[in-house]
C-alpha cells in the first residue's frame, strides 16, 4: 500500500520540483513502508519514493532527460536522504 508523502523530506522533494519544473500535477508517493527491513531502508519511514510529475518542461525530451531533470532538480536530497526514486514524468497532453 502507497501513502501520500507527509514527511520532511517528500516536503522537500515537494518544493524543490515545484520551484524548478512547475509541474501542472505532482504526486509524491512514499513507498517506504514496502521496503522496510530491506537494504536502502534507514528506518526513517522516507527512504524510497514514487514521484508522479507533469510539465511543460518535459515537452520533447526522452524519458532519460525527463528522469536527469527530475534527479538534479532533487540534489542532495537524493545522496543523502533517498535511497530509491522512482519516477513517471509527462508533458502535459501526454498519458
Amino acid at each position: 500500500m502507497t501513502h501520500p508523502a507527509t514527511g520532511s523530506a517528500a516536503a522537500d522533494i515537494t518544493a524543490r520540483l515545484t520551484a524548478t519544473l512547475a509541474p501542472t500535477k505532482l504526486d509524491v508517493i512514499n513507498d517506504s513502508a514496502k521496503h522496510r527491513g530491506h537494504m536502502g531502508d534507514d528506518g526513517s519511514g522516507e527512504s524510497h519514493f514514487t514521484v508522479v510529475i507533469e510539465s511543460a518542461a518535459f515537452a520533447g525530451k526522452s524519458r532519460l532527460e525527463r528522469q536527469r531533470m527530475v534527479n538534479r532538480a532533487l540534489g542532495d536530497i537524493m545522496v543523502e536522504r533517498v535511497h530509491a526514486l522512482a519516477i513517471r514524468a509527462t508533458a502535459p497532453g501526454e498519458s
